[in-house]
């Protein structure tokens, strides 16, 4: 059953690993939302500067391929555009000790991703 989503929403997922990347997409994709896909951190921020895609929640890994990795993302994005929510996902240890100011909510996913969960970190965010 489709999951319903708020009209015109778009989600950024920023991940490496292609395969995982996809799935989750999606998944998000069945639930309602709009998805964009990015490998690294530099194309997630080219993806966050087009101004024919506006963004309202990104769900990044920490470890990204290339020079930015997730937390210098969610860095730049809680400086640059504050009204963009931001997810981590990796290590739970790693994101914990370096990065619990960088999300709204702190970071809480752990990879591999539990689809539901995502779901239920986006409705947290979607509610605030």
């Amino acid at each position: 059953m489709k999951q319903e989503a708020a009209a015109g929403e778009t989600i950024l997922i920023v991940d490496g690993d292609v395969i995982t990347r996809t799935v989750i997409a999606e998944y998000l994709r069945h639930c309602g939302f709009r998805v964009l896909e990015a490998g690294t951190g530099t194309e997630a921020l080219q993806a966050l500067q087009h101004p024919d895609f506006p963004i309202d929640i990104v769900l990044s890994d920490v470890e990204l391929p290339g020079e930015i990795n997730g937390f210098e993302l969610s860095h730049w994005i809680r400086k640059s555009m504050p009204e963009v929510k931001v997810l981590l996902a990796g290590a739970v240890e790693r994101i914990a000790d370096t990065a619990g100011d960088l999300c709204e909510e702190g970071p809480h996913l752990a990879k591999p991703y539990d689809h539901r969960l995502i779901l239920d970190h986006i409705k947290r965010l979607r509610a605030r």
